[in-house]
């Protein structure tokens, strides 16, 4: 836990050092260091609300005197209009700490929004939304806290939090069952292991070898259909690759434990807010 938020820590003064520089010439220059104040943080589009403690550290960075009162906690709706959240304190410090705040909580709540889109797609059905390891470079850990808010769920964080054994890796060593040898060999007897299959074949091929979990990239539904038949609710099943809102409801009706959903992360976009000062 505590290394967690050293991680976020470091993110939020990158994104300060990032923005403020030397200085933010701008306000500074207005002579408003003794000026108090207050502002809002809009909703101008109804969204999930995320990312509202990595908005508290970054005005707490800027100025330790800034309070927040917190008025639509994480993982919650809001609607246009709503206010969010209302800092207090000096007025300069609010100014130069609105577009850092504003860049994490629109992004967030941009991927917490979307993923209770799909999440809400498949309502009803045994399925998972799960994300993907598609993160922008070194902010993972947030988009993958996001994607909780919305109500999915996390894969791997990174390669060393489990084994997927992929293509590559399995033209790497020549054969799926070697590659499965070595794996079990040298990791603890803990740890699932799971394949990348594209075909029917293939899945009775990782079943007969001992997988736990079969990963059905790309195929259609008929073929995500068949394997799912064929491993009998015995083997974990995960479909991946171009799932969409359109589509996902049918996937999930397969029977799948899990829908791995790249776009959740690398396609969200960013939901609409703004900071008013009152």
């Amino acid at each position: 836990m505590i290394e967690k938020k050293l991680a976020v820590k470091e993110i939020v003064l990158n994104a300060l050092k990032e923005d403020i520089g030397a200085g933010d010439l701008t306000t500074e220059s207005l002579s408003i260091a003794d000026k108090e104040g207050f502002a809002e943080v809009v909703a101008k589009e109804d969204l999930i609300v995320a990312g509202i403690p990595i908005a508290k550290m970054a005005f707490s960075e800027v100025d330790p005197g800034l309070g927040c009162e917190i008025l639509i906690e994480d993982g919650a709706a809001a609607k246009k209009g709503d206010a969010i959240l209302v800092v207090k304190g000096r007025v300069n410090s609010i100014l130069t700490s609105e577009r850092v705040v504003l860049n994490f909580l629109m992004r967030l709540s941009g991927i917490a929004t979307l993923t209770n889109r799909y999440v809400e797609a498949i309502k009803g059905t045994k399925s998972k939304v799960v994300d993907t390891r598609k993160t922008t470079p070194c902010l993972r850990i947030l988009e993958k806290y996001a994607v909780r808010l919305g109500g999915g769920f996390n894969h791997r964080f990174g390669l060393d939090s489990g084994v997927l054994i992929k293509n590559n890796h399995i033209a790497a060593i020549g054969s799926l069952k070697e590659a499965v040898c070595r794996v079990r060999t040298n990791v603890p007897h803990t740890v699932k292991v799971e394949v990348e299959v594209r075909s029917l074949d293939d899945a009775k091929h990782a079943v007969e070898v001992g997988v736990d979990l079969i990963l059905m990239d790309n195929m259609s539904l008929e073929e995500m259909a068949q394997v799912v038949d064929y491993c009998d609710w015995e083997l974990l099943t995960e479909a991946s690759g171009n799932v969409t809102l359109e589509n996902i409801r049918h996937i999930a009706e397969l029977g799948v434990n899990y829908i791995s959903v790249g776009r959740i992360t690398h396609s969200s976009g960013s939901k609409d807010l703004a900071l008013y000062l009152r």
